[in-house]
C-alpha cells in the first residue's frame, strides 16, 4: 500500500508521542514491585478500566472478530463466548471485589491467601507461575501474529521480498513494533502502560466512530444484500450453523469447516459452558487480575470491571462492523480472485483501499494503538510472577526494591524474545487464540472454581488440577503440531476439564485438609459464598458479630442481566451500522432496562470504600 506523506507523519508522530510519554512518566514506576506493577494502587478505578479495555482492544483480536463477523454474519455474536467475554459481569458482580480483598500482589501470591504456606500451598503457588508464564507467551505469540499481518499489507516498506519464513515482511514489522513498544512497558511498568493506555483509547474511540460513519455513508442495505449468503443477518441458529456461501464466495464454507464450527449449537454450548465454569474461576493470571489487584478498594474493583464493558464493546464493534460491511460492499471481487484467501486479512485489505487519505493514518494510530495497548498490558504482567513469586519468595526475600524492577526488566526483554520466537513458528492467530482459550484454559478451570468456593479444596489438589490439566493441554498441542491435522480445541475442553477434576479431587483427598487457621483467614477476609459451611460455623463461633455472604442468588441473578446488558451493547453498533433499525430499537429499549435493573440491584448495593 502507498501511504500519502500526511498520513506517514500522523503515523510517526502518534509513536514518538506515545512513546515519550510512556518514558515521561516512567520514574513513578521504577520505586518498588508494588509501584511498578500496581502503579502503589493510587490509580483511579476508571483510569483502570479504561487502561483494561484498551488492553482487550488487540489489534489480533480485532482482526480475527472482522474475520468472524464476516463469515458467520450476526451468529458471531456468540463466538467471543470462547474467551469468555461475560467473565467482565461475573467480575464486576462479585469476583473483582472477592480477588481485591485478597490484598497480594499477584495471582500466584494470592495462593498464600487461601492456602497458606505449607508444602502444598507452595507447589499450588508455584502452578500459578507457570501457568501465567505459559499464557503470557501464548499472548506475545498472539499479539506478534496480529500486528505482522496488519503492518505488511498497511504499511508501504519492504526489507526482503520474502513472502514467507522467518525473514518475512510481516515477522520484520513485528518485530520492529513489539520493540518500540517495549521501550515503555519495560521502563516504567505499570504506571506508563496505563496512562499511554488511557491516551491510546481515546484515539481508538474516535477511531472506530470513524469506520463506523464512514460505512453508514458508503455503503447501503442493497449493497450487503447481494454479498452475503441466506441467514447471515439471523443471530439464531439450529443444529448446525446453517450458512452456505456457494455462489457468492465458496472459500468461505472452506474457512468455516477449517475452524470446526459447522456443528454450531455443540460449539456453543461447549463455549457457554466452558465460560461459566472460567468465569467462576475468577480472573486469570495477566493483565485485567493486575489492574483489579492495582484498585484502591474491592468498590473501585466492581466499578472498574464495569468500565470495561461500557467502554470498550460499542466502540469495538462499532469499528468491526464498518470494516466488515466495506469489505461485503467493496472487497468481494479481490477476495473471490483469490485462490485461498487470508480472511484474517480483511481490515488492513479494507483500510487499504477504502480510506481517504489523512483519515487512513489516523486510523493506522488507533490500530497500532490497539496493538501496543494489549502487547505493553501483557509484557508488564510477566515478571511479577518470577521476579516476586519466585526470586523475592525463595531466593532473596531482602532485595531492594530497585533490584527487583531492575530484575523485572531483565524478565521482560527475556520474555519478549521468547513470545517472539514463539510467534515466528506460528502461521495463524486463529490457531494461537483457540489454543490459549479453548485448551489452556480448561486447565485453569477446575481447579480455580473450587479454591473459591469449597474449604475442603486444598493446595495438593490446586496443583495437581492445575498440572495434569496443563499437561493435558500441552499434549493436544504437541499431537496437532506433530501429526499436521488440527481441529476445534474446544472439543478438548471436556476431557482436559475430567482430567483437571481427577487431579482436584486426587490430590485433594490423599492429603489433609488445610490448617483451619488459614481457612477461617481467608473466610473472614475474603467472605465468598459457596460450601464453606465448617469454617462458616468456627468463624461465627469466634465472632458472632460476622456476616457471611448469602447473596449467591442475587449475584447469579445479577450475572444473567448483566450479560442481557453486554450482548446489547455488541448487538447495538452491529445493527445501526448495518442500517436494521427495527432491531437497533428494540435492542436499546432491552438495554435500557436492564441498565435501569443494574443501578438498582448492583451499583445501589456495592460495598462502600472503607
Amino acid at each position: 500500500m502507498l501511504l500519502h506523506p500526511l498520513d506517514i507523519g500522523i503515523i510517526v508522530g502518534y509513536f514518538v508521542l506515545v512513546i515519550t510519554v510512556g518514558l515521561w512518566v516512567s520514574r513513578r514506576g521504577s520505586k518498588d514491585l508494588d509501584a511498578y506493577f500496581l502503579g502503589g494502587r493510587t490509580m483511579r478505578w476508571y483510569m483502570l478500566g479504561v487502561s483494561d479495555a484498551s488492553g482487550m482492544f488487540d489489534i489480533s483480536g480485532t482482526m480475527w472478530l472482522v474475520y468472524v463477523l464476516f463469515i458467520y454474519g450476526l451468529k458471531s455474536i456468540w463466538l467471543p463466548w470462547v474467551w469468555p467475554t461475560f467473565n467482565q459481569i461475573f467480575l464486576m458482580m462479585f469476583m473483582s471485589a472477592w480477588t481485591r480483598r485478597s490484598n497480594v500482589l499477584t495471582g500466584a501470591q494470592w495462593m498464600q491467601t487461601r492456602f497458606g504456606n505449607d508444602r502444598g500451598a507452595t507447589l499450588a503457588h508455584l502452578s500459578v507461575v507457570v501457568f501465567a508464564l505459559v499464557n503470557v507467551v501464548g499472548l506475545l505469540a498472539y499479539a506478534f501474529k496480529g500486528i505482522g499481518k496488519f503492518a505488511v499489507v498497511m504499511l508501504p516498506w519492504r526489507f526482503t521480498g520474502a513472502a514467507t519464513g522467518v525473514f518475512s515482511d510481516e515477522n520484520i514489522y513485528a518485530v520492529i513494533l513489539l520493540g518500540l513498544t517495549s521501550l515503555y512497558a519495560i521502563k516504567g511498568g505499570m504506571v506508563s502502560v496505563v496512562i499511554t493506555e488511557v491516551t491510546q483509547f481515546t484515539i481508538l474511540t474516535l477511531t472506530s466512530i470513524t469506520i463506523g460513519i464512514i460505512a453508514l455513508a458508503k455503503v447501503s442495505p442493497a449493497m450487503i444484500a447481494r454479498s452475503i449468503p441466506d441467514g447471515w443477518m439471523n443471530p439464531f441458529f439450529g443444529w448446525k450453523l446453517g450458512l452456505n456461501w456457494d455462489g457468492i464466495l465458496s472459500t468461505a464454507n472452506a474457512a468455516i469447516k477449517a475452524d470446526g464450527n459447522e456443528f454450531f449449537t455443540v460449539i456453543f454450548g461447549l463455549m457457554f459452558f466452558k465460560g461459566v465454569l472460567a468465569s467462576l474461576a475468577g480472573p486469570a493470571p495477566n493483565f485485567d487480575m493486575q489492574r483489579i489487584l492495582a484498585t484502591r478498594n474491592p468498590r473501585e474493583a466492581s466499578l472498574m470491571n464495569g468500565m470495561v464493558t461500557v467502554v470498550l464493546m460499542f466502540p469495538r464493534y462499532m469499528m468491526i462492523a464498518g470494516i466488515t460491511v466495506l469489505a461485503l460492499a467493496f472487497c468481494m471481487p479481490a477476495l473471490q480472485s483469490q485462490g485461498k484467501p487470508d480472511f484474517e486479512k480483511v481490515l488492513p485489505l479494507v483500510l487499504s483501499g477504502q480510506v481517504p487519505t489523512g483519515v487512513i493514518g489516523f486510523l493506522l494510530a488507533g490500530l497500532a494503538a490497539a496493538f501496543m495497548s494489549n502487547f505493553a498490558a501483557t509484557l508488564n504482567a510477566a515478571p511479577a510472577y518470577l521476579v516476586n513469586d519466585v526470586y523475592k519468595r525463595f531466593l532473596n526475600p531482602q532485595a531492594s526494591g530497585r533490584r527487583l524492577v531492575f530484575l523485572s526488566r531483565v524478565v521482560s526483554i527475556v520474555f519478549l524474545a521468547v513470545g517472539i520466537v514463539c510467534g515466528l513458528l506460528t502461521n495463524s492467530i486463529t490457531t494461537v487464540m483457540m489454543w490459549l482459550v479453548g485448551a489452556l484454559y480448561s486447565a485453569f478451570v477446575a481447579a480455580n472454581v473450587l479454591k473459591w468456593y469449597w474449604w475442603r479444596f486444598n493446595g495438593y489438589g490446586y496443583f495437581w488440577g492445575m498440572v495434569s490439566g496443563i499437561a493435558g493441554a500441552v499434549a493436544f498441542l504437541l499431537v496437532e503440531q506433530a501429526t499436521g491435522r488440527s481441529m476445534n480445541a474446544l472439543y478438548t475442553f471436556p476431557f482436559l476439564l475430567l482430567i483437571s477434576v481427577v487431579g482436584c479431587l486426587a490430590g485433594t483427598y490423599l492429603s489433609r485438609a488445610e490448617d483451619d487457621e488459614v481457612l477461617k483467614r481467608f473466610y473472614r477476609t475474603v467472605n465468598p459464598w459457596g460450601w464453606w459451611g465448617p469454617i462458616r460455623e468456627k468463624v461465627m463461633r469466634d465472632d458472632p458479630a460476622f456476616v457471611p455472604n448469602r447473596d449467591a442468588a442475587h449475584d447469579l441473578t445479577n450475572v444473567a442481566v448483566g450479560i442481557v446488558w453486554q450482548m446489547c451493547l455488541v448487538t447495538l453498533p452491529i445493527y445501526i451500522v448495518l442500517k436494521q433499525w427495527s432491531w437497533s430499537a428494540v435492542i436499546l429499549a432491552v438495554l435500557a432496562a436492564t441498565s435501569v435493573y443494574m443501578k438498582f440491584r448492583w451499583y445501589d448495593r456495592l460495598e462502600k470504600a472503607s
